[in-house]
């Protein structure tokens, strides 16, 4: 047993988190841990890895047990190449290489020291623990597998992306290779052939797994157990997430039918006690069920509700068939073409899944089919009767309480109209009254789907709608979009949502779009295609000669390469100048100056986006013309 947990309770002042928890740990365990957004699962992972102590109970760890943590928000040293960072997790190895050396130098001085001996076995024991002299194969296996390919290793962990700076900490906290590894969402950023790489490496992984996730697929792939945070504690399902839900639903049912013979047996008692407590003959019997029923503890009826939210969305118009037309439709960003040539319609009622590898472009090429950008060439346009509704990944913050939002744009509803609409979306009582400003994510986005339902369109544009949402809320938000007889068009990495709609998917990589018939023609490519393009690896490829063109190319990928990357660091520094410059005082009383310094730094951050797209496919061509000079 590596944990045991007894009794766990944890409060911050009067607020209660976590009560009465306990559970055990084994080694082999691969434990999916759930739960509503706010119900303490961040808090709960921090007194595991000791971050955080327990007001009541006991956490206690078995003897020699190591811990390693990936929270959703961490940091790396900015100044350390991708590389450098990875071999940090082999730190304790490197020390022990270091005083290797010095303590063999030692010992040719004076071979009869045992004490010298003794350290120069612990040294080796701390180095072979560590398999550190094959630590540089191990680096660049997950560095591969976790989306970095060569050409990035130099890369400073201060220039990368949020979702790369979580990719490389996730990396060297894989190679750290702690007993006990905790993860707090760890598929936020991973593109479909990062998560499964993932998924492969934590099936086999030697020791326990606790993971927080809201991704169904991999708690399907990877997980044993299932722990529910619920009601404050923790109630424990064997197997994974599909084998949760039906252990779920019956515990539910049960649970229910103890609250209602509860609630059944007190009804009983106290018409006993109403009609014979003033009765001489039967007050002594009446007493009796009195305190009965005083002793009495109702079941709590099950939380079901608060799982299950059910919303639609429907439409009013019945548009034209052909909805949105792709004519030679081009997308570039300076040199690189996000989207070569494409015709393509899609049709009234039809649901298409934009999908592909981070950087490609998807989002831009949603934000062209909705008319936010303008192609580089071709042609988008919308049929007769489209009444779009868009989602976007960062939602704009809203000013006033979450009921301000419907209720100013619908003045005509009742308060009760509006307070039932959103308890659809999971806002019930005091939380319709919560300022707009304190949301959470997926707070935002589940206000943005109330709103998107009451808009009515009959065409929806959704970019990565299930990024911040529950688990639950998935599960109904998958609902609602599979009965959704509209058109919609959606980017996402949610391979459960993919393979609910069973609808096309357009595969965007290498400027290429790729139509895939359904998310399981999708997820079967990877071994046709390995068959249909890899080279038998006993024939020696032939190395094409380069003419004058070529290297007149490679000349100006490797010039544009530095100066994509000066921009990225400049652009990197005005960012930090503007988010200062919103804090100040000044600036924040002035409404107008505070709008023209959010929108400047909205439009700095796209164009660093844009530069980051535009380096990543500069520096796959390098890539390939480094692996042409070493054949």
């Amino acid at each position: 047993m590596l944990i045991e947990l007894q009794d766990l309770g944890k409060s911050f002042g009067e607020h209660e988190v976590l009560k009465n928890i306990t559970a055990n740990v084994e080694r082999g365990d691969r434990i999916g841990i759930i739960g509503a957004n706010g119900t303490g699962k961040t808090t709960f992972l921090r007194i595991l890895c000791g971050e955080m102590l327990p007001d009541t109970g006991t956490a206690s760890f078995a003897a020699g047990t190591t811990c390693g943590y990936l929270e959703q928000s961490g940091h790396l040293d900015p100044d350390k190449d991708v590389y450098e960072t990875m071999r940090l997790a082999f730190q304790p190895a490197l020390d022990a290489m270091e005083k290797l050396d010095e303590l063999q130098h030692r010992l040719a001085a004076e071979p009869s020291n045992s004490d010298i001996s003794e350290q120069i076995t612990h040294c080796n024991a701390v180095i072979d623990a560590m398999d550190a002299y094959n630590m540089d194969t191990q680096i660049k296996k997950v560095l591969n597998g976790m989306g970095f390919p060569a050409d990035t290793w130099k890369k400073r962990a201060g220039v990368l992306s949020g979702g790369e700076q979580t990719r490389l900490r996730l990396a060297r906290l894989l190679l750290e290779r702690p007993d006990i590894l905790i993860l707090d969402e760890p598929t936020n950023h991973l593109d479909i052939e990062t998560m499964e790489w993932l998924e492969s490496y934590l099936k086999t992984y030697r020791g326990a797994v606790l993971v927080v996730s809201h991704d169904r697929y991999f708690l399907d792939a990877v997980c044993t157990r299932i722990w529910e945070l619920t009601g404050m504690t923790i109630e424990v399902f064997k197997g994974n997430y599909s084998a949760y839900l039906p252990q779920r639903e019956a515990a539910d049912e049960r649970q229910q039918k103890q609250h209602d013979a509860d609630v059944e047996k007190a009804a009983k008692l106290q018409d006993y006690v109403d009609r014979n407590l003033v009765r001489a003959s039967t007050t002594k019997m009446a007493q009796s069920r009195r305190k009965q029923l005083e002793k009495l503890e109702i079941t709590q009826a099950p939380r079901a509700q608060a799982r299950q939210l059910k919303f639609r969305f429907e439409y009013d118009i019945e548009p034209y068939d052909e909805l949105v037309i792709m004519k030679g439709l081009t997308i570039r960003i300076g040199d690189r073409t996000l989207l070569e040539p494409l015709d393509y319609v899609v049709h009234r009622g039809d649901k298409l899944v934009i999908a592909g590898p981070n950087g490609t472009g998807k989002s831009t090429l949603l934000q062209v089919l909705d008319g936010k950008r303008r192609p580089s060439g071709g042609m988008v346009r919308l049929g007769s009767g489209a009444k779009a509704g868009i989602f976007t990944q960062q939602q704009t913050r809203r000013a006033g309480r979450v009921i301000d939002a419907i209720w100013n744009q619908y003045p005509r509803f009742t308060e009760l109209e509006v307070r039932s609409h959103l308890a659809k979306f999971g806002y019930r009582g005091e939380e319709v009254f919560k300022d707009c400003a304190t949301l959470s994510g997926g707070e935002m986005a589940r206000l943005r789907f109330a709103e998107l339902a009451l808009e009515r369109p009959n065409l929806m544009f959704l970019d990565e709608p299930t990024n911040h949402l529950d688990i639950y809320m998935r599960e109904s938000l998958t609902q609602a979009l599979t009965a959704y007889t509209g058109t919609l068009l959606l980017v996402t990495h949610d391979r459960y949502l993919m393979q609910t709609l069973g609808c096309p998917i357009l595969y965007l990589e290498n400027g290429q779009a790729t139509f895939y018939r359904d998310f399981e023609a999708l997820h079967s490519r990877s071994s046709a295609e390995t068959q249909a393009v890899l080279p038998n690896p006993a024939e020696k490829t032939p190395r094409a000669a380069y003419g004058k063109e070529q290297r007149r190319r490679r000349a100006e990928v490797r010039s544009r390469l530095k100066a994509v990357e000066t921009q990225i660091e400049e652009l990197g520094a005005h960012i930090v100048e503007l988010e200062n410059e919103i804090n100040d005082p000044e600036v924040l009383r002035d409404h107008l100056l505070l709008r023209d310094k959010c929108d400047e730094l909205d439009d700095t951050r796209f164009h660093q986006q844009e530069l980051y797209e535009e380096w990543e496919k500069l520096a796959e061509e390098q890539e390939r013309f480094d692996a042409e000079d070493a054949q």
